[in-house]
């Protein structure tokens, strides 16, 4: 189904950079952290992703920023760094199955749980207070979906051709692609452009301290759900709305309906913008 043709960079074999000092090479247990001084590591795989299929990333502290790439080659970089903590000890593991390739960054078991990179919402992931940060970057090319999540850090995806699927809990989350698109955070805003609207059901964008704005094509047929508490919302779309309207919930029809968008905020203002 898919093959890796590139070799990951692990620890055993790569390079520490100390804040300051030329490029260290380690071997096995040699390094050792120097506190309050940041050391920096860097990770590398190269892989082919069949078309349909996704390249997922889940981190848990840092930044994911993803962008369409010629070619068929999907690429994916990880830079480690931690002052308190050895970058060495936050391994990436590799993980390609029916669905296409799962990338994890995968912390330190701690209190007797065992961390693992599995697809979906399979596996366990925890930093346990761990200080190492892990920023993603990745070139997507077209066909591969994305799949992108983290827990402290934002995530950026621009120029994607397929679908794209973002969760974090304290971060922006900003997606452009030719396909669909949805999006989930808690603190952060989320700005969405999608080139098609033609998905199955409901697609949706939630988020608790951020404002919301998807951009759909002129031609988008769905239904609309709406709400935010503290903020207004406006639409480039002609409506029909179903009910009483108000400027903090809005439920109405663009087109012909027929599939279900959702858009969700407590703290931020809700616009719905066409031309995707």
């Amino acid at each position: 189904m898919m093959k890796t043709i590139g070799a990951l960079a692990l620890a055993a074999a790569g390079l520490v950079t100390v804040a300051g000092s030329l490029e260290t090479p380690i071997v096995g247990d040699l390094f050792e952290a120097t506190p309050g001084v940041q050391q920096t590591q860097d990770w590398d795989w190269q892989g082919t992703v069949d078309r349909g299929d996704a390249i997922e990333i889940k981190g848990i502290n840092g930044a994911i920023e993803a962008s369409g790439a010629s070619g068929s080659q999907v690429t994916v970089t990880a830079v480690k760094k931690g002052k308190k903590n050895d970058p060495a000890d936050v391994r990436i593991e590799v993980v390609e199955h029916s669905g296409g390739v799962t990338i994890c960054a995968v912390y330190p078991d701690a209190k007797g749980k065992k961390n693992e990179c599995a697809p979906g919402d399979g596996g366990r992931l925890s930093s346990e207070d761990n200080d190492v940060s892990v920023a993603f970057t990745v070139q997507v090319p077209a066909g591969v979906r994305l799949v992108a999540s983290t827990v402290n850090g934002e995530i950026e995806a621009g120029g994607i051709g397929a679908d794209v699927k973002a969760t974090t809990v304290n971060g922006d989350v900003k997606v452009s692609t030719s396909g669909l698109a949805r999006a989930t955070t808690v603190n952060g805003s989320i700005q969405a452009s999608m080139g098609r609207a033609d998905w199955s059901g409901t697609t949706s964008f939630n988020t608790v301290n951020g404002s919301i704005t998807v951009k759909l094509p002129d031609s988008a047929s769905t239904d609309v759900s709406a709400s935010t508490v503290n903020g207004s919302m406006n639409t480039d779309f002609p409506l029909t709305v179903q009910g009483k309207f108000s400027m903090k919930n809005m439920k109405g029809t663009i087109g012909d309906g027929g599939r279900e968008l959702q858009m969700e905020t407590v703290n931020g203002s809700i616009h719905l913008k066409s031309g995707g």
